[in-house]
């Protein structure tokens, strides 16, 4: 007879977390002696994170919506909300109790529903949670869950999907699982028919890009910050936030085209090294709108999604 699983257990912490001090905690734990590199499926902890009446700052709205690029208003854009749950996601990674090591985590997946409009008025309640642990050709992925609720309604849901390479679950059979993920050695895609030949934008990041986005969204990973910290971790140089990319493509759909309540896929492919000239297409593909970045050089993909209507 099999074991009921725990009922999880919800955590309420004080405040949004500093992101600074929670990269501290995830570069100790990530390097303490004796880490198994070996995890069970039923490894993730039951623990979930509450963070309550949370306030958006319309200076930081502000700020956000000038760096990538989205219509000023009072409507929070769904990658600002998401900006406002990672520290959340982040505190639940560096546990004790979370099996793999938030140092070298690489980002290959998001998908966000935008149920309904939120607005810098609201207070907003998070919390996340972590599941999915399973086996990758080149490690263990994890989904962090982030449930973003106001006046009691579940108005965003945020799904990241992250990989720890060189890690194995004891009990999975060889991975096959094929996503594309953000690391020096990803996969790249051959140039599409129409992708390379149909542009609708082109963007240049320049060498601070990564700087700028990690000063808006606390996200001071040094890959994307500190060139000599990006070699160390196998990239030539900085590389920009996989979720700056994904916000600016987002934010080129623009909210008429996404409407009110829409879906936000995004998958990760090649990293953009900064600085770096990208390629563009946003096009109508019927059920909604597809987008497709890549290098204006090599035709390599960096990044595609859609973004589709709720019904």
């Amino acid at each position: 007879m099999t074991a009921a699983r725990p009922e999880p257990v919800v955590v309420a912490l004080a405040g949004v977390p500093s992101l600074g001090g929670l990269y501290a905690r995830g570069v100790a734990g990530s390097v303490r002696p004796g880490r198994s590199r070996t995890v069970r499926s039923d490894d993730l902890p039951r623990t979930r994170l509450h963070v309550g009446g949370v306030s958006p700052d319309p200076a930081h709205l502000t700020d956000y919506q000038r760096l990538v690029g989205e219509t000023g208003s009072d409507v929070l854009p769904a990658g600002f909300v998401h900006v406002l749950a990672f520290p959340v996601a982040t505190a639940l990674m560096v546990r004790g109790e979370f099996p793999l090591p938030l140092l070298g985590m690489v980002h290959l997946a998001n998908h966000v529903e935008q149920r309904r409009p939120l607005t810098v008025t609201d207070e907003l309640d998070i919390e996340v949670h972590a599941e999915g642990l399973a086996a990758h050709r080149s490690g263990v992925s994890v989904d962090l869950v982030a449930t973003v609720r106001a006046d009691d309604d579940v108005a965003w849901v945020g799904r990241s999907t992250y990989l720890a390479k060189g890690y194995q679950l004891s009990d999975g059979d060889a991975a096959d699982d094929d996503r594309p993920r953000e690391s020096p050695d990803a996969p790249t895609a051959p140039p599409t028919a129409d992708a390379p030949l149909a542009p609708t934008a082109r963007w240049r990041l320049a060498a601070d890009t990564g700087r700028r986005y990690a000063a808006v969204s606390g996200d001071q990973n040094p890959i994307h910050t500190n060139p000599l910290a990006a070699k160390a971790f196998g990239f030539p140089r900085a590389i920009a936030h996989g979720m700056y990319t994904a916000a600016r493509a987002l934010a080129e759909v623009g909210p008429r085209a996404r409407g009110e309540a829409f879906t936000w896929d995004v998958t990760f492919a090649k990293p953009v090294l900064l600085p770096s000239t990208v390629d563009v297409r946003i096009a109508d593909d019927g059920a909604g709108h597809a987008f497709r970045v890549w290098s204006s050089r090599s035709g390599r993909t960096h990044l595609e999604g859609a973004v589709r209507p709720l019904p």
